[in-house]
């Protein structure tokens, strides 16, 4: 008995002894990584899926930066053949920013094949990624985990009741699309017509279930949370309205991301780092970090929230944020990278790293 113990002891440390040798090997290790994406063509109609897509611009840049972290690239576009073009690549790590197809719970489907084939990847599960782009369901993971967010109704179809607990002002988004989809100037409804008209826009144009939540009117900020080995809120990201023009409601509507915000005529749409106290900063970044872990969000996400009389609400989380790194670019999170001081490079580089870190590809 004491002899099998011995042998199997030693066994356990000569295997332990070689998975730290391993992992110390690869800690120093070029890895090929395989950039996952859906590139957007020129000329986009911006009212399309393909408006989520990532630019050339934006591709090049990742690529460089994780060339300029050490590592080889190969680009993998998320198409009808991404299945068989994954199947092929001999990749150690998927870098994934594929938004994914017309269809609910899209951006989780590029996830699901790396999975299937065993290959690791950037950023949350499928199952975070299809909860994140559900507003709906993200709130009520939320609310589950003594989350403040704005009280609200799903609509599954345009001619339910509005419950009596919710008061006007409200707004009307639909419950699974992003870069602002669906949310317009007039989403913002002060009565029952209003709110009737836009229930019938979100149906007839995205035919899907509507959110419809109270209107927080405050300012509105956004946190963008990087992992690597603990969890980093960068600097606070605020909202500027008042560049909107006259008539503009004051939220983050499709008008300001695609009509008003121009590349010949930006908008100065961001603040950064916010305008707020040293407790409102700590407040903010206590609830981001708390909404990361409700949904067991990786090494990247963007918390958007809304404050009134002191209290923060919860609006969205976004587990795959936009990475366009051009300063003329009104994108979140590069905007709070360059107030860090990080440099984009950089934040590519703990990206990897943790993803690699996270799956024991290096210690």
């Amino acid at each position: 008995m004491k002899k099998q113990l011995y042998l199997w002891t030693k066994k356990f440390f000569i295997v332990r002894g070689v998975e730290n040798y391993r992992m110390r090997e690869n800690e120093n290790k070029n890895f090929h990584i395989g950039l996952v994406f859906n590139r957007r063509k020129k000329n986009i109609n911006p009212d399309s899926i393909e408006a989520e897509y990532d630019s050339y611009e934006t591709v090049n840049a990742i690529k460089k930066a994780i060339e300029e972290n050490g590592h080889s690239v190969g680009l993998i576009e998320a198409d009808e053949k991404i299945f068989e073009r994954l199947k092929k690549s001999k990749i150690d790590l998927a870098f994934n920013i594929a938004e994914g197809p017309k269809i609910n719970s899209r951006e989780s489907l590029v996830p699901l094949l790396l999975e299937m084939l065993g290959i690791p990847y950037t950023g949350s599960s499928p199952l975070t990624l299809a909860v994140g782009l559900d507003k709906a369901k993200t709130k009520e993971i939320l609310l589950a985990n003594g989350i403040r967010t704005p009280a609200f109704q799903v609509f599954k179809n345009p001619e339910e009741k509005l419950r009596k607990s919710l008061e006007f002002p409200l707004i009307v988004k639909p419950v699974c699309e992003g870069s602002s989809m669906g949310i317009t100037n007039d989403s913002v409804v002060a009565n029952e017509k209003e709110l009737r008209r836009q229930l019938k826009f979100v149906f007839e144009k995205f035919n899907e279930p509507a959110l419809v939540e109270e209107f927080i009117e405050g300012r509105e900020f956004s946190a963008a949370i990087i992992q690597n080995g603990q969890l980093s809120v960068l600097p606070i990201v605020e909202f500027d309205f008042g560049c909107l023009p006259e008539h503009a409601k004051k939220i983050d509507s499709f008008e300001a991301k695609w009509v008003w915000d121009t590349a010949e005529k930006p908008l100065p749409l961001y603040i950064c780092p916010a305008r707020i106290t040293e407790q409102e900063k700590e407040k903010i970044e206590q609830i981001s970090i708390a909404a990361f872990e409700a949904l067991d969000c990786r090494d990247l996400c963007r918390i958007d929230l809304r404050e009134k009389n002191g209290k923060f609400f919860v609006l969205e989380i976004n587990p795959l944020p936009g990475l366009n790194p051009d300063i003329n670019s009104n994108s979140v999170f590069p905007t709070a990278i360059r107030a860090s001081g990080m440099g984009f490079s950089e934040t590519i580089g703990k990206i990897i790293e943790n993803a690699l870190k996270r799956n024991g590809l290096c210690g």
